[in-house]
């Protein structure tokens, strides 16, 4: 498989898996944190939403300069987050369509200024994105499981879904 297949793929299937994890946030716990140091539910569900556009900004851009302004755009509700999320990865599809292997080469840079966090191809830079979005996603999974709000599993069945799936849940 060529690398912008496979990268279309994974975000054809992360994004779903995503998808159903935004779904499942229920807006009156958009306040709430786990700790001072945590991120609401509102900033880590309108972070997810923005990280679907993260491979169209990659692929339209050669760096991200946050001393030149950058700011995630916040979501009202489970809804907006959603539609966001939706756009965002329709948007990044779009690109990977347009792209080439040799253009994946490409370095692209995040910094602030004058200081450089990274420079990396545009290939992986895609990678970390997608990495970024499944540790997002899996950090809602955990922020959930704390106000006992069953989750889906994004691989096979959660612990909530054993039983849908005719499984007995384990105890470790």
């Amino acid at each position: 498989m060529k690398l912008l297949a496979f990268l279309k793929k994974n975000l054809i299937e992360e994004a779903a898996e995503t998808r159903k994890m935004l779904a499942t946030v229920k807006d009156e716990d958009f306040a709430w944190q786990p700790h001072p140091k945590s991120m609401t539910i509102a900033r880590l569900v309108s972070h997810l939403a923005d990280i679907g556009g993260w491979i169209h900004m990659t692929l339209t851009t050669n760096e991200l300069d946050f001393a030149q302004g950058f700011t995630e755009r916040p979501v009202a509700n489970v809804a907006d987050a959603l539609e966001l999320f939706d756009a965002n990865v329709a948007k990044s599809l779009v690109e990977l369509e347009k792209a080439t292997e040799e253009f994946l080469d490409i370095p692209w840079t995040m910094r602030n200024g004058e200081m450089i966090y990274f420079t990396d191809s545009k290939a992986g830079v895609i990678h970390m994105s997608m990495g970024q979005m499944i540790h997002h996603r899996a950090q809602l999974g955990v922020f959930l499981r704390l106000l006992d709000v069953a989750i889906p599993g994004p691989y096979g069945p959660s612990a909530d879904e054993m039983a849908l799936f005719g499984l007995e849940e384990t105890e470790a």
